[in-house]
């Protein structure tokens, strides 16, 4: 069994924690662990490979994480822009043996009972076996209005419903025969090929052609205008809602989406008056409070039932059982701030930066450059930069010349000059960019060459 990994998201759900460039998958909520590195290691025990979808741009964040893990051998699919589940499965599953039975999971999912969920996932091996698409029913424990629901007897599916209001959502949890709807899939790659061009042909006729014209095989790339063309829909509404070849693994196995702060609140650990645990929290008189910082302390008094998020940038204040409307936050944040999209420190295939200071005309940031990494060949047209090496040994190339720049030494780097900073040691080059001029946005950057094929 291969366990395709689908890693989509916009980090608005659990914003500010998450960005765009920093879903939640990919943020070390739980022992310094991100959802995606617990998926991996979870069902690493039960699948002989990961298979990850993913955006292009959170490739290299994967690759990172996969090697804290000691993981280097795993494939991948790029897409340059998500179109929901039905393509991204349908590409993945081009790329394999239509004999293959694969374990379909989102990265960003918490499983509790790993030894229940053994159970279900060898039950469901066997109905894929027997050329059924596998769900897994997810046993409900509140009458939850965010989550889609399945109507089952035993295996058998009866039907699928929608996101329910709060009334009916009770009336399915008191039913009994009502279960979420997980998200996780298993089956043969050529039993679910062969429903996708049966129920949905304009996705499978259009991933088949992106498939095609595929660049690379790991990471397999698909072309921008290609993944245009395939029709957006998820895997339910194109496949398992119509199929006839559907059955369903009720999952009793501690299951979370982390689809909110709400959700979130649920599985951390908590004290004695239910407020979140933390090191940097201060509490008198507060209770039942998520709180949630990695760099200030912060302190309450005579407070309940709230949500305190504080990152460097960012601080979200809401009452919990509200946490639903952080997208809301989200689009308005949109309006007015890039926020939405990165935190302070930026991860890139070459290391990260941390923006000190962002003013009209100058920029100040931290850049770290791993070992035998280097950024592109590149120049920009509206700022000179100033680099102070703070540790490490720099190799910096500025024009046709190349040289060293050690701790507590610097350069300068002139508007329109052509230049590269590289690490050609063993441990990383820390050193502080100081940019100077009319425009400092990240996107003024010609490269004329780079290791990792960005443009």
């Amino acid at each position: 069994m291969q366990n395709i990994i689908l890693c989509g998201g916009n980090g608005t759900r659990l914003w500010p924690i998450s960005r765009t460039l920093m879903p939640k998958q990919f943020v070390k909520i739980f022992n310094n662990y991100s959802l995606f590195q617990l998926t991996v290691k979870r069902n690493s025990k039960f699948c002989k490979d990961s298979f990850i979808v993913s955006n292009s741009r959170q490739y290299f964040l994967a690759i990172d994480q996969l090697e804290e893990l000691n993981i280097r051998e795993s494939k991948f699919l790029l897409e340059p822009i998500g179109r929901d589940t039905a393509p991204a499965i349908a590409l993945a599953c081009m790329a394999l043996d239509r004999e293959d039975i694969v374990l379909i999971t989102p990265s960003d999912h918490l499983i509790g009972d790993e030894v229940e969920y053994e159970k279900v996932l060898d039950k469901a091996k066997e109905l894929a076996k027997d050329d059924y698409l596998v769900t897994f029913g997810i046993t409900p424990t509140s009458p939850e209005t965010g989550f889609g629901y399945i109507k089952a007897d035993n295996y058998d599916v009866e039907d699928f419903y929608e996101k329910p209001n709060k009334k009916l959502a009770k009336k399915y949890l008191e039913d009994g025969t009502y279960y979420w709807n997980s998200g996780m899939f298993c089956f043969k790659v050529g039993v679910f090929l062969d429903e996708l061009n049966r129920y949905a042909p304009k996705i499978y006729d259009f991933a088949k052609k992106a498939y095609s014209n595929r660049c690379d095989d790991n990471p397999i790339t698909i072309e921008n205008d290609d993944m245009l063309a395939i029709p957006k829909d998820s895997i339910d509404y194109a496949v398992m809602e119509k199929s006839k070849r559907v059955k369903v693994v009720p999952s009793d196995i501690k299951w979370s989406d982390l689809g909110s702060f709400d959700a979130l609140y649920g599985e951390l650990e908590k004290d004695e008056n239910g407020n979140t645990v933390s090191d940097r929290y201060i509490q008198i008189n507060s209770h039942n409070n998520l709180i949630y910082s990695k760099d200030r302390y912060i302190s309450t008094i005579d407070i309940e039932d709230l949500i305190i998020v504080d990152t460097p940038d960012a601080l979200l204040i809401s009452k919990r059982g509200s946490s639903q409307k952080v997208k809301e936050v989200v689009d308005e944040v949109k309006k007015k701030t890039n926020l939405h999209e990165v935190h302070i420190t930026t991860h890139r295939p070459w290391g990260t930066y941390t923006v000190l200071q962002d003013r009209d005309r100058y920029k100040i940031k931290t850049i770290v450059v791993e070992p035998n990494k280097r950024l592109s060949l590149q120049k920009h047209f509206h700022r000179s930069e100033h680099w102070i090496v703070v540790s490490g040994t720099a190799t910096v190339t500025v024009g046709d010349k190349r040289f060293i720049v050690r701790p507590n030494e610097s350069t300068y780097i002139k508007m329109g000059e052509v230049h590269r900073l590289e690490n050609e040691g063993k441990i990383p080059v820390v050193l502080i960019e100081a940019q100077v001029g009319e425009y400092t946005g990240e996107d003024d950057i010609v490269r004329i060459e780079d290791d990792f094929k960005r443009v």
